[in-house]
């Protein structure tokens, strides 16, 4: 009852797990890692794992997933995460501005948080960010936008069967061995799935940022609409984009690119 007074009320971001704070003394560069939708924070450790010493990496479990809060009365809009994201890290102390670094959902959340508050963001990495149009009329792909739209839909109408099937995929490589929806977690996805991706502005936020952003997507990605990111890189000059040979999940030849970026973006 008082979790819900403080926070749905009163409008008390949460704080949210912080799964990596890999510190050092004087830092060359601060980097955010957000993980995607059905993911948790340990989907970085092997971009962790790469990164030099003295670079400060966080990672930090998203609203609703892994060891983050996860109350059922939550929209889990990008408003909200990204408000819990910035509760956190002005609770860790960052004094620096972030090379912010999303994946999926994290991706929108790295966007909407350069949108809201600019000063503590010095660039984005963005991996496989889902931008939808909000007027479909500007999507160059209609069919390809209306089809995800659809399968969004059954997605969330048949969500028991979807963590049925979760555990094959896996075994399969069809998603990442970190992707995990269960009961315990599916009513966060679902709602993170409608309200933040399904019912996004994060295309069009992107083409106004005043920051420097990369985009990678996978070559076999079935979620991410090319023309979209296209149509971002044309409107807006600090945006560029690369592809790597890849799905949708930060598995395989993703991990070496985004270590590099990373490097790039920190000066290295």
């Amino acid at each position: 009852m008082l979790d819900t007074l403080i926070h749905k009320y009163l409008h008390v971001p949460y704080r949210l797990y912080v799964h990596t704070d890999q510190k050092t003394k004087s830092p060359r560069a601060t980097v955010l890692l957000l993980h995607g939708i059905g993911n948790t924070s340990s989907s970085w450790d092997e971009v962790v794992e790469r990164l030099p010493s003295d670079i400060r990496v966080i990672s930090m479990d998203l609203l609703g997933f892994g060891a983050s809060p996860s109350p059922r009365w939550l929209k889990y809009d990008i408003n909200v995460q990204a408000r819990s994201v910035i509760a956190t890290l002005l609770r860790l102390g960052i004094r620096q501005p972030l090379i912010v670094v999303g994946h999926s959902l994290g991706s929108l959340t790295a966007i909407e948080m350069t949108k809201r508050y600019p000063l503590i963001v010095k660039s984005l990495i963005l991996c496989s960010p889902p931008l939808y149009s909000a007027d479909e009329k500007h999507t160059r792909l209609p069919d390809q936008a209306k089809i995800l739209q659809e399968f969004y839909r059954l997605v969330i109408k048949n969500s028991k069967r979807i963590i049925d099937t979760a555990p094959i995929s896996t075994r399969f490589s069809l998603i990442g061995k970190i992707f995990k929806i269960s009961r315990h977690n599916a009513a966060a996805y679902m709602a993170a799935l409608e309200s933040s991706i399904m019912h996004q502005t994060s295309l069009e936020d992107i083409m106004k940022l005043k920051k420097p952003v990369r985009i990678i997507h996978g070559a076999f990605d079935p979620v991410v609409i090319k023309a979209n990111l296209n149509e971002a890189v044309r409107m807006n000059k600090r945006v560029n984009l690369s592809v790597v040979i890849a799905g949708h999940e930060m598995i395989g030849a993703y991990i070496p690119a985004v270590t590099k970026s990373i490097k790039t973006a920190a000066g290295l």
